[in-house]
């Protein structure tokens, strides 16, 4: 190198500063760019977990209650039907109680009479012992 370069060092001409500084911007633009592109994405991705898990969800609740409908369903039935059951059965006893007293009044008409008298005699003095109790006031 010759001794004026050396003592005049080159300055930067105006054209190679404005060029970096414009290739800096843009480095940065593309940078900024794909930052906003990742961004994007990543919360595009989690609004379709969201969603995911919100379908997910929705069809569990569904099942759930459409499980808990049929077991009401069930219940309801065997209920009904052991209450259909029962019934059945207290008119079966209901008639055979009603059939042996029946028979009973035919076999042993007098004691049938003493027997009716005797209860209605019973509830006459229960009667008239709770009617007393409740006119003195205890």
């Amino acid at each position: 190198m010759s001794g004026p370069a050396l003592l005049h060092p080159r300055k930067p001409d105006m054209n190679t500063t404005v060029q970096n500084l414009g290739d800096e911007a843009s480095n940065l633009a593309q940078s900024a760019a794909i930052g906003a592109e990742h961004a994007i994405r990543s919360t595009q991705h989690m609004a379709q977990q969201g969603l995911d898990g919100l379908g997910n969800a929705r069809a569990q609740t569904g099942a759930a209650l459409q499980q808990l409908a049929h077991d009401t369903s069930t219940l309801t039935h065997r209920g009904m039907d052991a209450l259909r059951d029962s019934g059945q059965q207290l008119r079966e006893k209901s008639s055979h109680a009603r059939q042996a007293t029946a028979d009973y009044i035919q076999h042993e008409p007098i004691k049938s009479v003493l027997i009716a008298a005797a209860v209605g005699a019973g509830l006459m003095g229960l009667l008239a012992l709770f009617s007393r109790h409740r006119g003195n006031g205890h």
